[in-house]
């Protein structure tokens, strides 16, 4: 049967591709100020100004007299800028997850650690932490990310085994309380496992509370093409997701395999996720402030959302990251401090806003 295009469907596409040929643009450009931000700004290091004058003297052709020190040059270079680039991988990651998990589950409430992979990436770092008290340096490869990595991905499959079917049928719902007993699990395996091992209840809480300020060039090129594989996947399903947004009977009446979507919707979301929550540790509400964000100003269209998401998320983590450095200088507040209390309120206010459209 062949679908006949409504005017006001016409409309709608054209008030959406319209919407993407300034808001895109848009965030790129609030993205280069964020990142140019993060360069510039640090406890130590060259004064601010320097870097963008330095920025310039490094391009073909141009020539200006920065007054950077190669000591200074290399604050910014092997410091400040993989702390950037790593921040802006794991905001986009995590606001492109939540947004996916959204639009597979329905649900505006999710976010990228739905099915456990936060509790099993913090139980794999735990064991790690645990056994590894003596450090990594006799490692060909640091445990700790790895054990994260493989603990998200495991608890997320075991999710997905125990959830997935009812009565032959996919059913979100119980992914959704099979994700939940997964995470309740894990997080009293890691309970145990502190409680046995008081004495890394510190390193254990560090990691939990998110951390930006390890970030290396090594940990951009681990993640990353993780990172590049699920955005890849993610955006080639964003019409599909659209499609999902009718409810699952009509969806297949349409000639989707509802299942077969949301299966590789879930694997590289969990993928993405696993991969920066590794290197990064547990940064909470970035999966649900951000796709929220970018729905009240472009709408509900993940073929803009899911774009939108990786932009906006990649500027919003690299921008929260910088009062992390400088209010408890010369100490760092944990980025999933910052993160936490800029998202609470904002996911009060959408409950808030849900009950009241009741």
């Amino acid at each position: 049967m062949n679908s006949v295009m409504t005017p006001s469907d016409t409309v709608s596409q054209n008030s959406i591709y319209g919407a993407s040929r300034w808001w895109i643009p848009t965030a790129t450009a609030v993205l280069l100020c964020a990142v140019l931000g993060g360069v510039m700004i640090g406890p130590a290091g060259p004064d601010w100004w320097r870097v963008p004058l330095e920025l310039l003297n490094r391009l073909p052709f141009i020539t200006i007299d920065s007054g950077l020190t190669p000591t200074e040059w290399s604050i910014v270079w092997n410091i400040r800028a993989p702390r950037v680039v790593l921040a802006a991988l794991v905001g986009s990651t995590l606001s492109l997850a939540g947004a996916s998990y959204q639009g597979v589950f329905r649900n505006p409430l999710v976010d990228p650690y739905l099915l456990g992979v936060a509790a099993g990436a913090g139980l794999g770092a735990t064991v790690v932490i645990t056994v590894n008290r003596a450090g990594s340096s006799t490692w060909i490869i640091d445990p700790l990310p790895l054990a994260a990595f493989l603990g998200g991905l495991i608890a997320v499959l075991v999710t997905y085994v125990v959830g997935s079917r009812v009565r032959g049928e996919s059913n979100s719902t119980s992914l959704v309380l099979a994700g939940v007993a997964v995470t309740s699990l894990t997080t009293a395996l890691q309970t145990f496992l502190l409680q046995r091992n008081s004495d890394v209840v510190r390193q254990v809480y560090s990691w939990i509370l998110g951390r930006l300020s390890s970030a290396t060039w090594g940990d951009v090129r681990l993640v990353l093409p993780y990172v590049i594989l699920s955005t890849v996947a993610l955006l080639f399903h964003r019409r599909l997701l659209d499609v999902l947004r009718v409810g699952d009977e009509e969806a297949t009446a349409l000639g989707v395999d509802v299942s077969r979507v949301r299966l590789v919707v879930v694997i590289a979301a969990t993928l993405g996720t696993a991969a920066v929550v590794a290197v990064s540790g547990l940064i909470g509400f970035v999966g649900i402030i951000v796709p929220h964000a970018v729905r009240l100003v472009v709408g509900a269209s993940y073929r803009i959302v899911l774009p939108m998401c990786i932009l906006v998320g990649a500027a919003f983590l690299i921008l929260a990251d910088i009062p992390g450095r400088v209010l408890d200088n010369p100490a760092e507040t944990p980025i999933g401090v910052v993160t936490a209390f800029l998202g609470a309120p904002f996911f009060l206010l959408i409950l808030r806003t849900r009950q009241v459209s009741r």
